[in-house]
């Protein structure tokens, strides 16, 4: 295995992730088990007690996993000048064909792991702790992939081996290559385009209205675009925003433009994605919570926030995405 900081930091966070979300799980067994807010005898009250220390350390925990996501690929972005053919975490990943599905479970977990959060603050946030057997029931989900990331790191970081030849970007997302990412990768530029800011337009469109309404079937609407722009954004990258950045038509890797010769200028561009599509769907989510006692003032409360910063999140993204097309001399449609 290679010993790097990026590395050491990964498995040691993700054990310590492992060990303290497993813990939480034992307490949500015994919790889904006995818990009973009507009842004042010592256990229940040792319960209540435990399940607010068991959320401040998962809180914690998890916050590192949504942030692991960033150093697993920056750490794939640092070494892949130790293999022969690798010029950008797309070689690093390919030297051993196990980091593909860790990246996959990362991504899934960042979104898992901030809702968690968010439920948990919300339940804490709210004297009666309606949410604890829910909260608990999706640790219990968690868990096993937090194990999972655990172990498809340790076995990727300890398959990397420096003289491992290995190819980079052009294998997989260039025109030529089969699979889905060359597929994205040939998709027509001016309908991709119509087809993303269409869809652009139309969530930042159902923000405002969610801001201006309280209508529970605006904000069903919205999660689902929101939903559905991650993705969108995502075949976007690939397909049109790339070339633009790199300014060569036929160079569509998503990772080139987390280094430095590119100004870092993707982790702006995914952190607005994510973070953007994440807040946006944060209102559609609530409306299944709003039947629980002390939760509806609350989350009217915090729902203007989470619209604004959705607003924020996916307007950023645009507009990184569109600046090099306005700003820049490429032209990438006459291809």
């Amino acid at each position: 295995m290679i010993l790097h900081a990026g590395i050491i930091a990964l498995l040691l966070g993700a054990l310590l992730v492992g060990l303290v979300s497993l813990a939480a799980s034992l307490l949500g067994l015994r919790i889904l088990l006995r818990w009973n807010p009507q009842s004042s005898s010592q256990g229940q009250l040792q319960l209540e007690r435990q399940t607010w220390l068991v959320g401040s350390l998962m809180n914690l925990v998890l916050g590192f996993q949504i942030f692991s996501l960033a150093l697993f690929v920056y750490t794939l972005e640092d070494i892949h000048s130790l293999f022969v053919g690798a010029m950008c975490a797309t070689g690093s990943l390919n030297a051993n064909q196990i980091g593909w599905l860790a990246l996959l479970i990362k991504l899934l977990l960042m979104f898992g792991a901030a809702l968690w959060v968010w439920l948990n603050r919300l339940d804490l946030a709210t004297p009666t702790t309606p949410l604890v057997k829910i909260k608990y029931r999706f640790l219990l989900l968690l868990t096993p992939l937090l194990w999972l990331d655990f172990y498809l790191q340790a076995s990727y970081f300890s398959g990397l081996e420096p003289q491992i030849i290995t190819s980079c970007c052009g294998s997989l997302f260039g025109l030529g290559a089969s699979g889905v990412a060359s597929e994205l990768a040939a998709l027509p530029a001016a309908p991709t385009m119509v087809w993303f800011y269409a869809h652009a337009g139309l969530l930042l469109l159902l923000l405002g209205l969610c801001l201006w309404s309280m209508r529970a079937f605006l904000r069903l609407l919205l999660l689902i675009a929101s939903a559905g722009f991650i993705l969108v954004g995502l075949v976007a990258v690939v397909a049109f925003i790339s070339p633009y950045i790199y300014a060569m038509p036929n160079h569509h890797c998503p990772f080139d433009m987390l280094q430095g010769h590119y100004g870092y200028i993707g982790y702006p561009l995914y952190l607005s994605l994510f973070g953007g599509g994440l807040f946006a769907m944060l209102p559609g989510l609530g409306i299944g919570l709003r039947r629980y006692p002390g939760l509806q003032p609350l989350l009217e409360k915090r729902e203007r926030l989470w619209l604004w910063l959705g607003v924020i999140g996916v307007g950023a993204f645009v507009v990184i995405a569109s600046w090099p097309m306005v700003f820049g001399r490429f032209i990438l449609l006459g291809y």
